[in-house]
């Protein structure tokens, strides 16, 4: 153990379903370095294709978490309770507003502590009514942690997400066109609509865009470059397990978000070295730092402005070299640290 003071520990991780999205590689790669340190480490989850990179030593348990409904929300606080308390499981942690519910109730009637993460600037609303009676709150962000000041408990504390290093290196396409690249889930906080609809005012101009990625929007995007006449020039990947690999061979990341908690993406682009159009919004500047160059969400016409300005060389998009990425073993030593942290709390009540 890296931490003498806190010694293994029965963990579950609750989070509602495992398929690709930056909350279910937070829980991949946090679960994988807490078994790593020596901890018993359990995955409450509806399922998903992210399971099989669990590390051998991690317990997936399949139940209900996803459903935002009280019913089965009971049923899976009544059955992981009795386990809990069967096994005696020393903490749970909530990833999420619903598994958070269910972490609440679970806590109550089996008498453990417990945790929750929040990785996004949430909707303020009684649906988060749970975070405030945890035992303790990590935020992925500053940005996150001010939003939701006044619903948080007295123990808070920000643990940015952390990534393994990665073994690419940026390197560019070396072609003529401009190889643009998106990564994320297909949602629309995702902003990819803003970049095609940017580049749909500069098809005289030589360029492809890849995304990776995939979500309930897809079909919708799809039918948007078909209506912006990009179509050809965009091809829709769907979940790829080599980011690294393709923002290393393309010449610019596209990142439009229209809001963040602290993403995974532009800091794996971070670690690659892949130059960046971002949008400015507190969670990147908080990351890159408030000199950085960057793009308001949502204004199509100053992203077109931008790509032109790369296109024709007027600008050289941003490469955040000097930018600092914690790796998932200091994540997971981090939130190690603050396991103890609400333990010891407890016993000295």
């Amino acid at each position: 153990m890296d931490d003498p003071e806190v010694g293994p520990l029965k963990i579950a991780e609750i989070l509602p379903e495992f398929h690709e999205g930056g909350v279910e590689r937070h829980v991949l790669l946090l679960s994988n370095a807490l078994a790593g340190m020596g901890h018993q480490v359990t995955v409450i989850t509806a399922g998903g294709k992210l399971e099989e990179k669990l590390d051998p030593g991690v317990e997936i348990w399949r139940l209900p978490v996803h459903r935002k409904n009280p019913v089965t929300g009971l049923y899976s606080a009544l059955k992981i309770a009795g386990r809990a308390k069967r096994e005696e499981w020393d903490i749970l942690h909530a990833h999420s507003r619903v598994p958070a519910w269910i972490a609440w109730w679970t806590a109550s009637m089996a008498g453990i502590p417990w945790a929750v993460t929040a990785h996004a600037r949430y909707s303020l609303n009684y649906g988060l009514r749970p975070i405030r009676e945890a035992d303790g709150a990590i935020c992925v962000s500053l940005a996150v942690q001010e939003h939701l000041k006044g619903l948080l408990p007295k123990n808070s504390v920000v643990i940015r997400n952390g990534l393994p290093p990665s073994g690419c290196r940026w390197k560019g396409s070396g072609g003529d066109a401009r190889r643009l690249l998106f990564v994320g889930r297909l949602t629309r906080i995702k902003g990819l609509h803003v970049a095609l609809e940017a580049l749909s005012g500069l098809r005289d101009r030589r360029w492809s865009l890849a995304v990776l990625g995939d979500g309930p929007r897809r079909e919708e995007l799809e039918d948007l470059s078909r209506s912006l006449g990009i179509y050809e020039r965009v091809r829709f990947h769907g979940f790829c397990d080599d980011p690294d690999e393709w923002m290393a061979k393309s010449d610019l990341l596209l990142y439009p978000s229209l809001d963040e908690g602290m993403g995974l993406v532009l800091m794996q682009a971070i670690q690659v070295g892949t130059p960046v159009l971002a949008s400015d919004i507190e969670p990147v500047r908080e990351l890159v730092g408030d000199n950085a160059s960057l793009l308001p969400p949502g204004d199509v016409p100053a992203w077109e402005k931008a790509l032109k300005e790369v296109f024709d060389e007027v600008i050289v998009p941003r490469v955040f070299d000097t930018v600092s990425v914690p790796t998932d073993h200091e994540m997971a030593l981090s939130t190690n640290v603050f396991y103890g942290d609400i333990l010891d709390s407890l016993i000295t009540k």
